[in-house]
């Protein structure tokens, strides 16, 4: 007889079958040090697992995670969690292989409130020494074509004008930050773990850019006193639906969040911490001075990479990345885009030259039972773009290099936008911005320089004759001839 799958609960660990492993530290003995705002699948299969295996080893035990969310979105995910103890199964998948072990790091879920007051009440508490983040890359308010923090931004505006009931993750750092200032609590570390190049930069200039509209002083004193240490974070992540969640079943586990992930990590971080931090390197992580050159290898060739190949596979009805590096058209493509258009400008990092990580990317991506979605990966493209894909183009129009296949990555995402792949089904909204990308991208069917004159995106980018030419050429022939038709003059040109 089949036994029914073990619940996922802490007071049931020692029934799970003996193939999966499971913490081997008492939730009792830990305190909380972190909280980690934005628990999605990425957060808990990454630095999750990192302070697991140091829990696992006996140490960082006082650095115990609480989850939060500042969307309403996120109360989904604060229901599934605290129903079995905040733990979350990871299962491994190699190519050749799977292995399942049981994550117990964090030990809470804040209320997810329209105020944000059990939030900053958490940040504000001594304890919490480390605040951090994967909200998204298009969550920080960043202007995409400056570059710059964004303070027009109406929820910017809001969070400016009601500091004490704020809206975002930011505003929620800045009020926890103001109580700990008048209470000598002291600061905290924020620390992004989301795909941007400056992570930390980028989060600093948020938080005191938002505090500095209120509160100069305040702003001043996070300045100061406060570290945002940047990182680079690799792992892929597939979003968890009714298959994970019956694999997990078959492994005999009754876990309702469960995470799928790769068989590869990598963490690189600026050290960084004004109140300390876990010894993250004990288990893996890498502490540098050069995380910019880390990230920005990763950025470009892997991020950057993700959108070579979501476009067109959204367009051609490819499911998956793995499909996509299986279609006979899609994976000459990246391959020399990558090798042509995107390596070139990327610098060697230790042990690691630029083209032999296009190598790993490529047996990565491969991976066949990793199922990972052309439509997740596709999924705010106005950030991704802007943030991975275009400053390579800037960089190659600044060096004379080539651009014709950057040209065409940007045709596939306006095609895209039209909502409709080629076989005439409808593609959902998938951006944040999704109405006034699909106005752009039906107009620029007629006119392809409509969709360059989206500014907030490409910035001057569109009066570049090099790049435009090549995408209104690049545009006009996958309207008239189809996407494969693009990729395979791509391949012989």
């Amino acid at each position: 007889m089949t036994k029914d799958p073990v619940p996922l609960r802490r007071a049931a660990l020692g029934d799970l079958p003996g193939t999966i492993a499971r913490p081997d530290y008492d939730a009792a003995h830990l305190s909380p040090g972190i909280v980690h705002i934005g628990v999605g699948n990425f957060h808990r299969a990454h630095q999750a697992w990192y302070l697991h295996r140091l829990m696992q080893q006996g140490l960082a035990r006082d650095w115990a995670i609480v989850g939060a969310g500042v969307r309403p979105d996120d109360a989904a995910m604060r229901d599934r969690l605290r129903a079995q103890d905040c733990l979350t199964t990871l299962i491994e998948l190699g190519p050749d292989h799977s292995k399942a072990e049981v994550c117990g790091s964090m030990i809470d879920f804040l209320p997810v409130e329209p105020d944000n007051a059990a939030l900053i009440a958490q940040m504000a508490d001594p304890a919490i020494r480390i605040v951090s983040l994967t909200v998204t890359e298009g969550g920080y308010f960043v202007n995409p074509a400056t570059g710059a923090f964004d303070p027009g931004h109406p929820d910017i505006a809001h969070d400016a004008a009601n500091p004490a009931t704020p809206r975002t993750a930011f505003g929620a750092i800045v009020a926890a930050l103001r109580l700990r200032r008048d209470a000598g609590a002291g600061p905290f570390t924020v620390q992004s773990c989301d795909n941007l190049r400056g992570n930390g930069a980028i989060t600093r200039d948020a938080v005191v850019g938002l505090a500095r509209l209120g509160d100069p002083d305040l702003g001043d004193w996070i300045a100061a006193h406060c570290t945002f240490p940047n990182s680079m974070v690799d792992c892929i992540v597939p979003a968890t639906g009714p298959a994970e969640i019956a694999a997990v079943r078959a492994l005999g586990v009754d876990d309702a969040a469960p995470v799928t992930h790769e068989n590869f990590r990598q963490w690189v971080i600026e050290d960084a911490f004004c109140a300390g931090r876990p010894d993250w390197d004990k288990v893996g992580a890498t502490f540098s001075d050069n995380v910019h050159d880390y990230e920005t290898m990763k950025i470009r060739i892997l991020n950057a990479g993700h959108q070579v190949l979501a476009n067109a596979g959204e367009l051609l009805g490819v499911a998956t990345i793995a499909d996509c590096m299986a279609h006979p058209q899609i994976r000459p493509f990246w391959r020399r885009v990558e090798q042509d258009e995107i390596v070139p400008h990327v610098v060697p990092v230790p042990d690691m030259a630029p083209a032999d990580y296009a190598d790993l990317i490529e047996t990565r991506f491969a991976n066949p039972n990793i199922r990972d979605t052309t439509r997740r990966v596709a999924f705010d493209g106005s950030s991704r773009h802007a943030g991975f894909v275009l400053p390579v183009l800037r960089e190659a129009l600044a060096a004379d290099a080539p651009v014709d296949g950057i040209a065409l990555v940007e045709a596939l995402w306006a095609r895209m936008c039209a909502g409709t792949r080629e076989d005439g089904s409808k593609i959902a909204a998938n951006d944040p911005h999704w109405d006034a990308l699909r106005a752009a991208a039906v107009a620029a069917r007629d006119t392809p320089a409509s969709w360059l004159a989206q500014t907030s995106i490409y910035g001057d980018l569109g009066q570049a004759p090099r790049f435009a030419d090549a995408f209104d050429r690049w545009l006009r022939m996958i309207w008239d001839q189809g996407t494969a038709a693009a990729l395979e003059a791509y391949a012989r040109s």
